[in-house]
């Protein structure tokens, strides 16, 4: 990716994705918006383990941008965290309709591996965790945060599962 200087506040410049501070504003300024409309939000916790990325460090920005294709509306939102992890917001969407959105997750990263994977001779290994909101003055946006962090770090020692959901109560 070539660098650049306009979209340096707001953009990750290895993988071309929002970075977490630019998330982070527009995340809780939604979460005050659906609160205010009553309307539900969900946030999802992406890692991804690309063992080559080291080597071809490409191959991180091509990996974002077909899990961006998944993201059809967009108002939908990814950014990288760190090294390994992703955030997404999903803005006025339910339970089912997060689970559409995984769903295609899932293919586009099945994409990914199919067509990058025998050129490159590398494995991906992803964990998807997510969480699904109605914000409300008894909910807190931080819970959201921790509670998809916490459901993350029990997928991460979960080698049966690639990824759950949860519905913030």
């Amino acid at each position: 990716m070539i660098y650049s200087f306009r979209n340096s506040s707001f953009r990750d410049p290895e993988t071309g994705v929002y970075n977490q501070t630019y998330f982070m504003e527009v995340f809780n300024r939604e979460w005050h918006r659906h609160q205010r409309e009553k309307q539900s939000l969900a946030l999802l916790y992406l890692c991804s383990h690309i063992h080559e990325t080291v080597k071809q460090s490409h191959l991180l920005e091509l990996f974002t941008n077909q899990v961006q294709e998944a993201l059809l509306r967009a108002t939908d939102l990814i950014a990288r965290l760190d090294t390994n992890h992703f955030a997404l917001g999903l803005f006025n969407i339910d339970e089912q309709g997060t689970k559409v959105v995984l769903q295609r997750i899932d293919e586009q990263i099945t994409q990914f591996f199919t067509k990058y994977g025998k050129d490159h001779n590398f494995s991906v290994d992803y964990k998807l965790a997510g969480g699904v909101c109605l914000p409300s003055d008894n909910k807190n946006i931080e819970g959201l945060f921790v509670q998809v962090e916490s459901l993350s770090n029990e997928l991460a020692l979960d080698h049966t599962r690639h990824q759950a959901l949860t519905y913030l109560q």
